[in-house]
């Protein structure tokens, strides 16, 4: 009998943005980046891209569940989310999601993430400076994946019935809230 188990392709432990990116992320950010990993290794990706990072950041961040509008609409995206392997996210296997947000750039310490989950990270790294704070909330990330509006976490939170506009405006002004 042969062994039915798929290949997994291996995954950097590096984080996408850079090497010292790590020190800015939060114990709790650090986390999702684990998650996302995680994630994108048992579905058989070759990259983690930003719906991993997603599924990852709703369910290790109380402060980003906090910003969707009530158990309901959470519970569509983490359903959305989890039918990924089994689903509509079966297309997605095999394929680089790029947004178009940036050129793809094959900086090899990203390797293993996709040109959008990048874009995500460094956006979040980007907003956390500008408050002045040298770690990266998920809040932020949050912010990030729904600015972009052609990554796949946009794509499943459309197919689950949240604006992603009206999302970002939700977690900038929780972010606001919780720097003060």
């Amino acid at each position: 009998m042969q062994n039915r188990t798929p290949r997994i392709p291996e995954q950097p432990a590096l984080n996408p943005v850079d090497a010292d990116a790590d020190a800015g992320l939060t114990v709790e950010l650090a986390s999702v980046v684990t998650g996302a990993r995680r994630r994108a290794l048992r579905d058989g990706d070759r990259q983690i891209d930003t719906a991993h990072l997603l599924h990852s950041l709703i369910e290790s961040d109380p402060e980003v569940r906090e910003a969707f509008d009530g158990g309901p609409q959470l519970a569509k995206v983490l359903g959305y989310l989890v039918q990924r392997s089994i689903g509509y996210g079966l297309r997605w296997q095999g394929s680089v999601e790029d947004s178009g947000a940036v050129p793809v750039v094959r900086d090899p310490a990203a390797e293993g993430w996709s040109p959008s989950a990048v874009t995500a990270m460094e956006a979040a790294l980007h907003r956390a400076g500008l408050r002045g704070e040298s770690r990266v909330r998920g809040l932020d990330l949050l912010a990030a994946l729904a600015a972009d509006g052609e990554c796949r976490a946009v794509e499943v939170l459309g197919r689950a019935g949240v604006d992603a506009r009206w999302l970002w405006g939700r977690a900038v002004e929780r972010t606001a809230e919780v720097s003060r």
